[in-house]
């Protein structure tokens, strides 16, 4: 039950915090065109700043090596087991944009921007909780600038190395890990100079929530409240993202009585609602931007219930 009160919480607090991007838009304090570059200030310097953050309060040890790795294997197959199964299942519609953002939909999560300070609420006293996290968005990225764009565009130019590794999360993820496996902190201990990195990368990670939400807000204040709320196939997506999904990982992690934090971790991260970096990429693709905001919108909308219930779940693993 405390599970379930801390997730209601946290998740309410999040979605209150998009009420100022749709102040500020409604009032034309900021105009619609340039949400697209709050979108890049989130990916561009904020998540990097966040997985710094996160790698930089875990302290590696050989078993958190090894279910690191264990969680990006089970994550990364389960995630491509789902894009792959209604991408058969959508491809004689391939051609409709809002079935292919149906598509990526369905199994990308906010495991982030939501997901980092949902897991420090629940596991206060587990500093390596948010080092799963991001290997769980290091997973979704590498599938994110690949698979899930080529996708969005329905172009197979964005499945190449040069996509894999040569975007914000792997780049960030390249500084990051080295860090974490040697056990060097950017902190006051190393030095003045590191202590006040510290305290800027801290400031900017912790930016991403608070961003994310501005710019959910930002964006409802354009669009239709019919439009969000009428959309047969955002509510599918919705319902695959945020109950389906996660109870498939429930079950998975269930039969393979792995590591409990490991599992906590993960079930957590994937019952988290819709992942706002598919409003992202089709802001920066500039493909299916309507139907992306949308179905994000919805997805968090829904998540102060559909979260907070599977949380319930959390005392079984």
């Amino acid at each position: 039950m405390q599970a379930f009160l801390t997730t209601l919480t946290m998740v309410g607090i999040m979605l209150l915090t998009a009420i100022p991007g749709y102040i500020l838009v409604k009032v034309k304090a900021i105009k619609s065109e340039n949400i697209s570059s709050f979108s890049k200030v989130l990916m561009f310097v904020c998540q990097p700043a966040l997985t710094l953050y996160s790698f930089n309060k875990a302290d590696f040890s050989r078993a958190l090596g090894l279910n690191l790795l264990i969680f990006f294997g089970i994550v990364t197959a389960a995630m491509l087991l789902f894009l792959g199964l209604f991408y058969i299942i959508f491809r004689k519609k391939s051609d409709d944009i809002r079935y292919r953002i149906t598509t990526v939909a369905t199994t990308l999560s906010n495991c982030s921007f939501l997901g980092v300070p949902l897991l420090e609420a629940l596991f206060p006293s587990s500093p390596n909780v948010a080092a799963y996290s991001m290997i769980y968005f290091l997973s979704m990225n590498l599938l994110g600038w690949t698979l899930v764009s080529a996708i969005i565009t329905h172009n197979k130019k964005y499945i190449s190395v040069k996509s894999m590794f040569l975007n914000p999360a792997m780049l960030s993820m390249l500084v990051a890990v080295p860090l974490f496996i040697t056990g060097f902190k950017i902190s006051a201990q190393n030095g003045q100079f590191l202590g006040q990195l510290e305290n800027m990368i801290n400031i900017l990670g912790k930016m991403t929530t608070p961003m994310c939400m501005l710019i959910m807000g930002m964006r409802l204040a354009t669009i239709r409240i019919k439009d969000l709320f009428t959309n047969v196939l955002q509510y599918f997506a919705v319902a695959i993202n945020q109950i389906v999904f996660p109870l498939f990982v429930f079950a998975v992690l269930y039969l393979l009585q792995v590591d409990k934090e490991l599992s906590l971790c993960m079930f957590i991260m994937s019952a988290c609602p819709v992942a706002s970096v598919i409003q992202n990429y089709a802001e920066i693709l500039g493909e299916g931007q309507a139907i992306a905001a949308n179905t994000v919108l919805l997805g968090s909308i829904c998540s102060i219930a559909t979260l907070p219930l599977l949380a319930l779940l959390v005392g079984v693993l």
